[in-house]
């Protein structure tokens, strides 16, 4: 598949604030202490994240001012319900971050973090089905899609949350958080492995007899269909190398989870707080990478046909 960049960063940005979100509300919701003005800067800087994701999401639309029609068809498509549900989410940490700012006390003030763990847990389920539920791209049509978009957003979330934690001098926060950071990641890389190492293996359901219609034993076929590009060619083949998809999978492997792994590991045995730093600076280019292996890696079965370009 050819991923368009917008989405590339849609799902990166979004998914990574509701891991923030989510680290956040579970220290707030196990008691642990942290200083009011840095919880709210962190839950601004996850509202921040959350909307550049949805306006990156315009961004690839043929007609933006038509974009509202995406939640009429919310009974049957996942997509029409990720965008019910993205915005809600938006309002609800609005509405934590105002609570707080307020000083509120209320049930809804100690409700409310338990609502961005659930929120967010629905926002990702929801944003994982959209690829999940299409049947006929084997490489998404298997559990480990959701649960690779729940994990990495975990992993770079709390990673994140880790990083301006020790920037911000909160160690309670920083060694309530560490072990959640760690164990998140290291989950994440066994999961996204095991997809990778399955995706690698699978074989196309479809034959070129049965994409073609032509019922030949030996079929060998000599043009892409077509004598130019078309639609087809340009959206459903991304068009890079099988190298270039292998080295773009070793380096978000590394960038992703081996390197930010190591650094989790020194910074929770010295003490140090500057590995979390540089584990976000690592992991921000190479969730990018990794969202464009994942739409890369799936094989439209329509290539069949077209295999002299894809």
């Amino acid at each position: 598949m050819h991923p368009a960049f917008s989405i590339l960063f849609f799902t990166t940005l979004a998914g990574a604030a509701q891991g923030l979100l989510v680290a956040l509300a579970l220290a707030q919701i196990g008691s642990v202490s942290i200083d009011s003005g840095f919880l709210l800067q962190a839950i601004a800087l996850g509202l921040v994240l959350l909307v550049a994701g949805l306006a990156s999401s315009f961004l690839h639309l043929g007609h933006k001012m038509r974009a509202w029609r995406a939640v009429l068809m919310w009974r049957t498509s996942w997509m029409s319900r990720e965008v019910i549900v993205l915005p809600a989410y938006i309002g609800l940490t609005a509405l934590w971050w105002l609570s707080l700012y307020a000083g509120a006390e209320s049930g809804l003030a100690h409700a409310l973090p338990w609502a961005i763990v659930i929120g967010a847990l629905l926002l990702w389920y929801c944003t994982a089905m959209i690829y999940a539920c299409l049947r006929f791209i084997q490489e998404w049509a298997h559990w480990s899609t959701v649960a690779n978009f729940i994990l990495i957003g975990m992993a770079s979330g709390s990673v994140l949350a880790c990083a301006l934690a020790a920037s911000g001098g909160q160690a309670v926060l920083l060694n309530a958080l560490a072990p959640w950071a760690t164990a998140a990641t290291l989950l994440a890389a066994l999961v996204r492995w095991f997809s990778l190492h399955r995706n690698s293996s699978l074989r196309p359901a479809s034959t070129l007899q049965s994409a073609t219609g032509i019922q030949a034993k030996h079929l060998v076929q000599k043009s892409m269909g077509m004598s130019a590009g078309a639609f087809n060619t340009r959206e459903f083949f991304h068009g890079a190398s099988q190298l270039v998809l292998r080295n773009v999978r070793w380096a978000f492997v590394l960038g992703l989870f081996v390197l930010p792994i190591g650094l989790a590991l020194c910074a929770l045995s010295s003490a140090s707080t500057w590995p979390w730093a540089w584990a976000t600076l690592l992991q921000a280019p190479a969730l990018i990478a990794e969202r464009w292996v994942f739409f890369a890696q799936a094989k439209h079965p329509q290539n069949l046909y077209y295999q002299v370009v894809g």
